[in-house]
C-alpha cells in the first residue's frame, strides 16, 4: 500500500505543478511535467515531445488572461514505477476578449517515475462540457472504456472541440 500512496502524493504533485504553470503561463514549467518524449492528444490534435507541447501550450493560452485548472482525485492503477489513471478536472476560463467559460473534462493519463517526480507520458483529454456555469452550454459525448482501470487505446484521437476557438492550426 506504501507504493500506491506515495505514487498517488507524487501524481498528485504533479497536477498542481501542471495547474500552477497554466494559471502563470510558464510554458517551460507545463512542458517540464511531461516526459522528454511524452505525448499529449488534446482536441484532435497529438503532440508529441516537450518541445511540441510547449510550443502548442503557449499557442493555446495567447488567447487567454487566465485558467484555472482544478484537478479531482485521480483513480489511479500503479505498478512499478509506472501508473496510469482517469482524473476529472474542470477549468474557470478568463479570455483576453472578455468571455468567461467553464470547461469540464477527463484526463487519461499514462505516468513515469523519473528520476523521484512522476512525469505525464502520455495523456488523452476529452472534454466533457464547455459553457456557462449554470450548465446550459454544450456537453460533448464520448467514448465510454469501461470503469476504471480500462483506458483508451493509445493511438485514440478525442475530438477536435477546441483548436478554432484557440485560433491555432492543429500540428
Amino acid at each position: 500500500m506504501s507504493d500506491f500512496v506515495a505514487a498517488e502524493a507524487g501524481i498528485r504533485q504533479l497536477h498542481e505543478r501542471y495547474t500552477d504553470a497554466v494559471y502563470r503561463q510558464d510554458f517551460d514549467a507545463f512542458a517540464d511535467c511531461f516526459t522528454e518524449t511524452g505525448e499529449w492528444r488534446i482536441s484532435g490534435m497529438v503532440l508529441q515531445g516537450r518541445a511540441q507541447i510547449r510550443e502548442t501550450i503557449a499557442a493555446i493560452l495567447a488567447r487567454f488572461t487566465r485558467v484555472l485548472i482544478s484537478f479531482r482525485t485521480p483513480i489511479l492503477h500503479v505498478g512499478e514505477g509506472v501508473a496510469s489513471a482517469r482524473t476529472y478536472i474542470d477549468e474557470r476560463c478568463a479570455w483576453k476578449n472578455g468571455d468567461t467559460n467553464i470547461s469540464m473534462g477527463l484526463y487519461y493519463e499514462h505516468f513515469v517515475e523519473q528520476d523521484g517526480r512522476w512525469l505525464f507520458d502520455w495523456r488523452l483529454f476529452q472534454m466533457l462540457y464547455r459553457g456557462d456555469p449554470d450548465l446550459t452550454g454544450t456537453f460533448y459525448d464520448f467514448p465510454d472504456y469501461g470503469p476504471p482501470p480500462a483506458m483508451p487505446p493509445r493511438d485514440a484521437l478525442p475530438e477536435d472541440t477546441a483548436t478554432a476557438r484557440w485560433g491555432i492550426a492543429k500540428p
